[in-house]
């Protein structure tokens, strides 16, 4: 009993920390885009002009890495909530504890970490050979066009729907690959971590098109992603999204070939 007792307040400081590590990571995103001088859609101002520090900075890794991780964190830790929901639940049901919900916040944050690492070499690389500008957008209207094609297109695929069937219902995954403690937590953590973004990439991948710093884009993004694996809507908007993006698609390709004037 009082065991029990002392879990509630520590369970409430876990998830506490959890959603104020979210807050601060929109926070300090909006802080550098006011810093840059851009709008709410990745835009510079008109009347602003980004300091040289932070010009040089967009064409380095490290703090390009930094600037992703933080936006891994802003959009990705609130997908987490029904899979970290659901094993709050094994606590009591199960085996579960403290340290294994933690590991598998760790190990879900690693794999993240890791794509972060890989977007920022994307990113570097596109801006070297000329295919996005400093704001990390598309150039040309058909390279975005053919981002937004594909990942409209992955939404129809049975990569995309065994990812998303893992992060739909976590549970099933937790049954099938159940680990005690920090170390199980982790390995399970590491296992979503990799479905998560099988299932969601592709929205990383369009801050190529939206802008990278755009909050608009960031903002939207993230509820598409947190919509989907809710179990109530997740199964019904995969792939009208997939639908819109495709359409998107289509009519920029007629916007930059002139088509639509």
């Amino acid at each position: 009993m009082l065991n029990s007792a002392r879990q509630v307040p520590l369970r409430s400081a876990l998830w506490l920390g959890f959603f104020a590590a979210i807050l601060a990571s929109w926070i300090w995103l909006y802080d550098m885009a006011r810093r840059m001088g851009l709008d709410l859609v990745g835009a510079v101002r008109p009347d602003a002009m980004m300091p040289m520090d932070m010009m040089q900075d967009m064409a380095r890794f490290w703090p390009l890495f930094l600037m992703w991780t933080v936006m891994m964190a802003a959009m990705m830790l609130p997908t987490l909530v029904p899979t970290l929901t659901t094993y709050d639940t094994l606590i009591h049901s199960a085996d579960g504890s403290r340290p294994g919900w933690l590991g598998v916040l760790a190990g879900y944050s690693a794999v993240w970490l890791t794509f972060a690492a890989g977007i920022t070499i994307l990113q570097l690389l596109f801006a070297q050979w000329g295919l996005i500008d400093r704001m990390g957008i598309a150039r040309s209207g058909y390279i975005a066009a053919a981002l937004l094609f594909v990942v409209g297109l992955y939404q129809f695929t049975w990569i995309k729907e065994m990812c998303h069937g893992v992060c739909h219902a976590p549970m099933h995954y937790f049954l099938g690959h159940w680990r005690t403690g920090f170390a199980g937590g982790t390995r399970m953590g590491l296992g979503l971590g990799a479905y998560c973004a099988g299932c969601c990439w592709g929205f990383m991948a369009l801050g190529f098109v939206g802008g990278v710093m755009s909050l608009l884009w960031m903002g939207l993004a993230t509820v598409i992603m947190v919509l989907e694996k809710l179990p109530q809507v997740g199964a019904y908007i995969t792939k009208p999204v997939g639908v819109a993006l495709i359409v998107a698609a289509i009519g920029l390709t007629a916007k930059t070939s002139g088509i639509l004037g």
